[in-house]
Order: structure tokens, then sequence, then C-alpha cells
């Protein structure tokens, strides 16, 4: 029987590990409050559902994560106080943030998000803390597929160059 080979909860988080989770739970409260603020931003009603969603998914990872860290001992980082609903039409139309430019904030995020989660599965060595991100990132990815095709339905999507011809091969 191995060093860590017993149940994954006993075995001790290395630093990498605590580094990576504790980071992740920093940026995502971070991220909570903004995109509560980001909801009163928001005139659409589909990119409003969206992110109540995701901003509940979002309170259910961070306990999921405070808890693991309690439990092995590790300080938590702070949390920013929670946003409160305003009202849209209160919020003057050049301090607004327009829905099309939400949705690409949002979309940058949940990319970053799928790479930070494939960066602690890929460093853990707990079986448990692997498969916690492993449920983040399907989510996520769930998520980055839903936005994607809303941000294509609103044509808020702005593509890179499309590559539509393939040129020529000289041959030599």
């Amino acid at each position: 029987m191995g060093i860590l080979s017993g149940n994954p909860q006993d075995e001790p988080m290395h630093y990498g590990e605590v580094f990576g989770v504790w980071s992740y739970l920093t940026v995502t409260k971070g991220l909570l409050v903004g995109y509560q603020t980001l909801i009163n931003h928001t005139g659409d009603k589909d990119l409003k559902t969206f992110l109540q969603e995701l901003t509940q998914n979002m309170k259910q990872e961070i306990e999921q994560i405070e808890n693991l860290l309690k439990v092995n001992g590790v300080a938590l980082p702070p949390s920013p106080p929670e946003r409160p609903t305003a009202n849209l039409e209160s919020i003057p139309v050049g301090a607004r943030f327009n829905d099309p430019e939400i949705a690409a904030s949002v979309s940058l995020d949940i990319a970053a998000g799928l790479v930070s989660c494939s960066q602690i599965i890929g460093q853990s060595i707990r079986e448990d803390i692997g498969t916690m991100f492993e449920q983040f990132h399907k989510v996520k990815a769930t998520y980055r597929a839903r936005l994607l095709r809303m941000n294509k339905e609103k044509a808020w999507l702005v593509p890179p160059p499309l590559h539509l011809q393939t040129p020529e091969l000289a041959h030599v």
C-alpha cells in the first residue's frame, strides 16, 4: 500500500493544490459580485436568466471549496459584500454596460475558468479534489456552450476573420 493510497479526504493537500484551490476560490468570489452588478445592467431577459443561474452555480462552488479548505485547515480568502439589486432604468445610459459587452466579458471569464479547472485537475494528486474540479469543468463547459449559442442567436458574437479559402500551394 502506498503513502497516499487511503481515503483521499484523509490525505494532506500539497502546496500546489492549496494554492490552486485557494486562488480559484478568490477569483470566483470576485467574479460573483461582479456578475451581481452586471445583472443590474442587463436588459436582455435571456442573458439575465443565464447570469442568475451562473451566479447560483458559483455560490455552490464557493461553498464546496470553502468546506474543503476549512477541513484542511486553510484560511479562507475574504468575501466581498454581495451587491444589491438595482433597477436598470436608474443606471444612466452612458454608465451602463450593454448586453453584448456583458456576454463577451462573461464568455472570456468562463474560458479562463475552464483553463483554471484543467490546471487544478492536472496538478491534483487527491482524487476528491480532481473529481470536484472535473465536475466544475463540466458545468463550465455547458455554460460556455449555452452562452456561445446565445451570442450567435442574438448576433452579439464578433468572430475573428474567417478563413474561407485555402490558397493554392506552389509546387516546387
